[in-house]
């Protein structure tokens, strides 16, 4: 039976996953530099591993409110050749889900929710798993920041960090 290896993380009461070829590693939340004018779910930038990278805040996305924790952890994603930093309330565990235990979801259909491909249904927890492709995709603004960032020069880099 084929499965899914994905990183489970939480926001709200809720359990989300992402799979975990798309992770590139899971970060606290230090340093972010904070840019006038973005979009509200966007907390900024930071610099990973010399890379200079936008911070999504996924409960800002999902629920409109900020994620005000001190133990809120920060997954860095990779889609293409953009990279970004998802802030979460916790990163919990990584985990294999089997092909019949995922369930497609209709809200896949609905405009705001497209990113959410699957829903996995295991014994005593409902997660739903995120396409982090299709995230950046449909997030407004989300295409002018990916160009912003390719714009810069070394020595704005430097500016801005």
């Amino acid at each position: 039976m084929p499965s899914m290896k994905v990183v489970i993380f939480r926001c709200g009461e809720e359990e989300y996953a992402i799979p975990v070829e798309r992770v590139v590693s899971i970060e606290k939340v230090e340093r972010i530099n904070r840019i006038p004018h973005l979009p509200d779910y966007v907390l900024g930038l930071t610099r990973i591993r010399s890379e200079l990278i936008p911070i999504l805040d996924f409960e800002q996305i999902l629920y409109h409110h900020p994620a005000n924790s001190s133990e809120a952890k920060m997954i860095v994603v990779q889609v293409d050749d953009f990279i970004f930093g998802l802030v979460v309330l916790e990163a919990k565990e990584i985990l294999d889900i089997e092909e019949d235990q995922l369930k497609q979801v209709g809200l896949v259909n609905y405009a705001k929710t497209q990113y959410f491909s699957a829903v996995a249904n295991l014994e005593n927890r409902m997660i739903t798993l995120v396409s982090p492709d299709v995230l950046v995709d449909t997030l407004d603004g989300i295409k002018e920041i990916k160009a912003y960032l390719k714009s810069l020069t070394e020595e704005e880099l430097q500016e801005i960090m």
